[in-house]
Order: structure tokens, then sequence, then C-alpha cells
């Protein structure tokens, strides 16, 4: 049996984020999972998320980061709370704060894999830790806090 992605659970007025959302059409829709403790996502770069020549741009490197993060955030909570994914309340996560710090240069023809661990779980915030890599060297890494967005927001 294949394991659903976090982003597959999000109802659909939670599903048109840039990074993440199965219904953008234009958008990166990355998919996250648990492995083990941590969580995984694979994305493979497109020609047009180019800095240079075979290189990713920043941008797009913040950006997995950041969706990916959030991601992991809702599923802690729910793995938290002992309840699966598809129950209610909804939980959804925003980003309060990223920061992403450039180890090298990102191969743009090569999957990127970022792999997230949680690090704190208070109250509504969650902190997570991303590592990306890409080729099998670290290229970035990245925390992300995000917090619970209110239930009357998202219903």
């Amino acid at each position: 049996m294949t394991q659903k992605a976090f982003q597959d659970y999000y109802k659909d007025h939670s599903s048109h984020c840039y990074g993440c959302g199965r219904l953008n059409e234009h958008g990166h829709r990355i998919k996250s999972y648990w492995d083990g403790d941590e969580t995984i996502c694979r994305f493979l770069p497109k020609a047009f998320h180019t800095a240079m020549p075979g290189f990713v741009y920043g941008g797009l490197i913040a950006s997995v980061i950041d969706c990916h993060g959030t991601a992991s955030a809702a599923a802690a909570a729910y793995r938290q709370q002992e309840r699966g994914m598809d129950t209610d309340p909804e939980l959804r996560f925003v980003t309060a704060s990223i920061k992403v710090d450039y180890l090298r240069p990102t191969p743009i023809d090569k999957p990127m894999e970022l792999r997230g661990t949680i690090k704190e779980i208070k109250g509504r915030k969650v902190i997570i830790a991303i590592s990306l890599s890409s080729d099998g060297e670290v290229c970035a890494k990245g925390k992300v806090i995000a917090v619970q967005i209110p239930e009357n927001m998202i219903s």
C-alpha cells in the first residue's frame, strides 16, 4: 500500500498554497511523508528554477523548506495528539519564522531530498530543522517555526 502524503489530507480550502497545494496547478505540489521519526520530501527542480546554468535558484530552496516545514508541523501535531490527519478539528500551520543557510550550490538536474526533524512542539508552535541534500551532499539547512492557524480561519 502506498503511503499518503501529508498534503493529501488537506481539505480543499487548505490546498491552494504555491508550494504544497494540490489544487494549485502552477505550484510545486511538494509531497511530505514520515520516514521513522523524520519527515521526508523529494523534489526534482525544473529547468526554469535556475539561478545560473546548472544550479537551483535560492528562492525555490527556501520555498520547499518552508512548505515541507509547515506540513511536518501539521503531521507532528496530529501525531502528538495520537490521531489521524483526516480527523477534525483540522490542524494547519503557517510559517512564523524561517531561516535558511545556503551551504553549497544545489544542482538543478538532480532530485532534492528534504529531511525534517521535529525539535519542539509547544502549544500552537512547532519548530522543525530541515536539511536539503542533492546528490548525497547537504546543500542547505533550514529552521522553520510554524504556528497553528486558528480553527475559525480555516473552516
